[in-house]
């Protein structure tokens, strides 16, 4: 139960929920303002809605400490990304009060970050942190609601990948510190921070194999890649030709021994140079995909070699190209022609089979039937 009683002017309520008292303000002079205000509380009390009065003070600044907090506690890889987003959010939202935070208000902050000209992809990974703020806030009762969040259509969605000619073509011309980079990303379809941070305690000469621990990857569950002939040989001049005093001796992808931060200039200029231009070197892992699957091995193991957790973004990764269209096309014509003089010849057995019947039923003085 609650009461309600006069502070001046001003009528305010007291109301209990879990034995704790609370003390809110009616701003109102009205007696029956206060009576209303004191049933809505004690309604939502009763529905387990109620998240306490402290949520009128709570900034979306606490709510992006909160969400970095988050990130850091559960060692989540993408924490720059999320400290990204913090900052074009605290930008826009910085001081304002939580609960006076809605759907029109977030509508806004789309629009703001369109006339700056950041991609429909970048702000809906702007958005997913905010909503993902407010949810952390329900979580722990420290707001009454999530607003709806209305993201935006992304149409980035990349279907470029290598045929091996291409990808000759391509190697020879990256230098060689990148050629060995170029060909793990080819053959297995790992992704590019996979790869530069791969060590040498992760490759398995002996059993052709390499191990990525679940720290090592995106979705954080183990791998095991398995090592293919040429992919072998360029880890072995890799092996015999590394250097025991170099900074990073222990990382197998190196460039005069240090680790491989930067390839962008280097990458532009050798795919610029073979017709490839705007090629990415995660566009090889898509390619990995592709030649998987064509080559016959089940998607089951094409998932568990590229590393996708979710069957709706390997579908992604599976592309069809024109070529695969012409030869459905030409399969669909085999197949109707097939299909065709198939029935010609059960046509031709069935006539033949009539005549016989014919035959058999004249010597055995049977009329014939019409």
């Amino acid at each position: 139960m609650g009461c309600w009683y006069k502070r001046g002017n001003v009528w305010w309520i007291k109301f209990h929920r879990a034995g704790r008292p609370f003390c809110e303000s009616s701003n109102s002079t009205k007696e029956t303002d206060a009576i209303e205000l004191l049933k809505m509380r004690l309604s939502e009390i009763s529905l387990g809605t109620f998240r306490g009065l402290d949520y009128k003070k709570l900034t979306i600044d606490d709510l992006c400490q909160d969400f970095i907090t988050d990130y850091d506690v559960n060692q989540r890889k993408s924490l720059w990304r999320a400290q990204l987003s913090v900052k074009h959010l605290k930008e826009f939202f910085g001081g304002l009060k939580a609960c006076t935070v809605d759907t029109a208000f977030i509508r806004r902050y789309v629009k703001h970050r369109k006339a700056q000209g950041a991609s429909n992809a970048t702000i809906n990974r702007e958005l997913a942190a905010l909503r993902r703020m407010f949810r952390l806030a329900a979580q722990d009762e420290r707001i009454p609601r999530v607003p709806h969040f209305p993201m935006l259509e992304e149409r980035n969605v990349r279907t470029g990948f290598l045929e091996h000619y291409q990808y000759e073509e391509l190697r020879d011309a990256l230098p060689s510190y990148l050629k060995p980079v170029l060909i793990i990303a080819y053959w297995t379809g790992c992704r590019k921070s996979e790869i530069l941070g791969l060590k040498w305690s992760q490759v398995d000469f002996l059993n052709r194999r390499i191990d990525l621990k679940p720290k090592d990857t995106k979705n954080s569950e183990p791998r095991i890649i398995p090592i293919t002939k040429e992919l072998y040989e360029a880890l072995m001049l890799l092996w015999q030709n590394r250097s025991g005093k170099a900074p990073d001796r222990n990382l197998v992808f190196t460039n005069k021994g240090k680790r491989i931060r930067h390839m962008y200039d280097a990458w532009r200029t050798a795919t610029e140079k073979v017709g490839l231009k705007g090629l990415l070197l995660h566009d090889c892992r898509r390619t990995a995909v592709r030649n998987l699957l064509r080559a016959g091995v089940s998607d089951k193991v094409a998932r568990m070699i590229s590393g996708h957790k979710t069957r709706s973004v390997f579908d992604r990764y599976n592309i069809v190209d024109e070529n695969d269209l012409k030869d459905a096309a030409n399969k669909l014509e085999r197949h109707l022609a097939e299909s065709l003089v198939t029935k010609q010849l059960q046509s031709g057995q069935n006539d033949n089979n009539s005549e016989q019947q014919e035959k058999e039923r004249s010597s055995e003085g049977i009329p014939a039937t019409h």
